[in-house]
């Protein structure tokens, strides 16, 4: 291969992943800017924890109690931001209202465990 096909197979490679690699930035953000769904779901908040090798992220379960007697559904949630983290830890173990956004199609665990994401707790009193 001379010198000259050499660097534009090189230019052509650089051209091909910085194009490839702004794709898939643009797919992240899009995903996680546009909501699939949003809504509110209510029950006991039961665990909270910060968990992650490499990506921390807070991960939630809420107890929903639908019929008194009955098995107790589960609600697994993800919270991102880290304000709405710490008043989701404070109100562990009381009756709340979560509000949330679901973005389906997320490439990896790093942005959660859940496709739900929490927005907003309110404490029942």
């Amino acid at each position: 291969m001379t010198t000259l096909n050499a660097n534009k197979f090189l230019k052509s490679l650089i051209i091909l992943l910085v194009t490839a690699i702004s794709l898939f930035g643009l797919y992240i953000y899009v995903a996680l800017s546009w909501s699939y769904s949003t809504g509110e779901r209510a029950g006991f908040l039961q665990k909270v924890s910060n968990k992650g090798w490499i990506c921390k992220t807070w991960e939630g379960e809420l107890s929903l109690v639908a019929i008194p007697g009955a098995a107790p559904e589960k609600f697994l949630f993800t919270v991102r931001d880290e304000a709405v983290a710490q008043k989701v830890n404070a109100a562990a173990g009381k009756r709340v209202t979560l509000n949330y956004e679901q973005h389906k199609g997320l490439p990896s665990s790093c942005f959660g465990d859940t496709d739900y994401f929490v927005v907003d707790v309110k404490e029942i009193e």
